[in-house]
């Protein structure tokens, strides 16, 4: 006997189908809550069928449905039951080829224990502790990134009603010390009020990496800034409260990314990968990790092509009859994350590497992407067409280097 039960999982609770082999289902569907109890009647349900099933264990089939399904996976895991994660789409396409349109739990549950003898489905290969932390701090890292971009834009719209002139001050209006002497003087009245001696003895003090003639150059430009700028006198207080607030945030944001950054790296040099994927010329730190982390182990791919699909850069195929689509477009069914991450390594390996040319020859980052970015060029390909044929390119690299376990200038 081959049993399986299907899980259709939903926020907090999940309807279960079991079948004892091809064509036989057994027992009628039934739910249970993602809590101890609930669990607990899971792991029963497992072993009453094994015992029916003559003491093979039954393979759970279940969707991947955003983190809702992760209790049950950890469950499972703690147990050694072999589970499989299907992906939705396959599942989808798998309910549609009824003629009748139904749509239940209860259904559902029962079509994904069809699909497992219907299809080969691999059983979910582990990424194991470390690369799963690693994918939730890369993530993190991100949300909080686009949230701390939000806040700098909201504070630049403020400071263009409070204090315009102020941006010219620091080389970067964002840095620790530009904010927090923009938090100790937020508006031309506070800088005017106080002597430039204060002013430089304050920004001495907010920076003391810097020289004392910085500090006093500084307090100068200042000053100036603030005899320039049109608002002299603020009439909405309501700006400068909402323009404090808003310096703090950026510098919570600024804090809390360099903690995230700081666990990331620690975390990634235990990852071989993670230095493998640096030996990639225009991949860094914090591509690398988010590479490494979306992709998780390279055994779960046997072909380079599966690992293009699961990017989503692989180009999507329409025939019908005589007719076949000459324009497809990339699929995008895969990470998001993985195809921002490898877009982002592709521009930095085909750009020029130095800062100040003193020939007329282009030396880029990494020079056989280029030479594979710039033969496309030359075929007529748009610039975005020409990119993801490099991005395509570097995944097979990527896969080479780790399956192989090897740098990318023994694969060169």
């Amino acid at each position: 006997m081959n049993p399986v039960i299907g899980l259709d999982v939903s926020k907090g609770e999940s309807q279960i189908q079991a079948f004892l082999d091809k064509g036989k289902p057994y027992r009628k569907s039934f739910s249970i809550k993602h809590d101890i109890k609930g669990l607990g009647n899971l792991l029963e349900f497992l072993h009453e069928v094994e015992k029916l099933a003559n003491g093979n264990q039954p393979t759970v089939v279940l969707e991947s449905t955003g983190h809702y399904h992760y209790p049950v996976t950890q469950f499972l895991e703690e147990q050694n039951y072999v589970y499989i994660i299907v992906n939705p789409l396959i599942s989808h396409r798998a309910k549609s080829s009824s003629l009748r349109k139904v749509k239940t739990d209860a259904i559902d549950a029962y079509h994904l224990c069809e699909l497992f003898y219907k299809e080969e489905l691999e059983p979910y290969k582990k990424r194991g502790i470390q690369l799963l932390n690693l994918r939730n701090l890369t993530r993190q890292q991100e949300s909080i990134a686009e949230i701390s971009a939000k806040a700098k834009l909201q504070l630049h719209s403020l400071l263009d009603q409070v204090f315009p002139e102020y941006r010219g001050v620091f080389g970067s209006l964002y840095s620790k010390v530009s904010l927090l002497t923009l938090l100790a003087f937020p508006t031309s009245e506070a800088v005017l009020s106080a002597s430039e001696r204060e002013l430089s003895e304050k920004i001495s003090e907010l920076c003391k990496s810097r020289s004392e003639i910085w500090a006093q150059e500084r307090a100068k430009k200042l000053k100036e800034a603030a005899l320039r700028n049109p608002f002299q006198n603020n009439l909405y207080q309501s700006n400068i409260f909402n323009l404090e607030m808003l310096v703090r945030l950026v510098l919570q944001y600024q804090e809390h990314l360099s903690k995230i950054a700081t666990e990331i790296d620690a975390l990634a040099k235990e990852v071989e990968e993670y230095h493998l994927l640096q030996s990639i010329p225009g991949i860094g730190e914090k591509i690398a990790a988010t590479i490494i982390s979306e992709i998780g182990e390279i055994n779960r791919f046997d072909s380079a092509k599966k690992l293009v699909a699961f990017a989503g850069v692989d180009p999507s195929v329409y025939s019908s009859g005589k007719f076949t689509a000459s324009v497809n477009r990339i699929t995008k069914r895969g990470s998001n994350r993985l195809r921002h991450a490898l877009y982002m390594a592709v521009q930095s390996g085909i750009r020029d590497s130095r800062k100040k040319k003193t020939t007329d020859e282009i030396i880029a980052r990494n020079k056989r992407l280029r030479e594979f970015y710039d033969k496309k060029r030359e075929e007529g390909k748009p610039f975005r067409v020409a990119v993801i044929a490099c991005v395509n390119k570097l995944l097979h690299w990527i896969y080479a280097l780790l399956k192989n376990r090897t740098t990318f200038q023994d694969i060169a």
